[in-house]
């Protein structure tokens, strides 16, 4: 329950982020070395604005569970089992911790997100693709 004056959504944060091994921005290239995948659920309007990140599959965050669930019939072709290690990556680290929890709630135990978001990875240095487009998908 929430408390006056400390949001519900902070709690709910927290305990998403407790359970998750978050990606710091330096650790990214070895986990995608290692073969995670890095999905970038940050709106169009960011992505327009920001820039792509570099080798990330796009997935709109309305339709994320539908595409990563190697269950659905509306999954990406990425989406191959409950063991995949997904990175997601929103704006600033808050958003991608939601999701990554949610994820694991569909059995994606694996998933996680990047400290930080993608504003992190620009302020470490990291160069942008240009506009990011979505992979092509069938719709729920």
């Amino acid at each position: 329950m929430a408390v006056v004056g400390h949001p519900a959504v902070d709690e709910l944060l927290a305990r998403a982020r407790a359970r998750l091994d978050r990606v710091t921005v330096a650790g990214l290239a070895a986990e995608v070395a290692a073969g995670a995948v890095v999905v970038d659920v940050r709106p169009l309007e960011q992505r327009q604005r920001d820039g792509a990140l570099p080798g990330a599959i796009v997935v709109d965050r309305n339709v994320l569970e539908w595409r990563l669930d190697p269950g659905s019939p509306f999954r990406l072709a990425v989406a191959t089992s409950a063991d995949v290690r997904y990175v997601l990556v929103c704006n600033e680290g808050y958003g991608s911790s939601l999701a990554a929890a949610t994820l694991q709630d569909l059995g994606l135990g694996r998933a996680t997100d990047l400290v930080g978001g993608y504003q992190a990875w620009l302020a470490a240095g990291s160069v942008t693709a240009g506009p990011a487009r979505p992979p092509a998908a069938a719709a729920p």
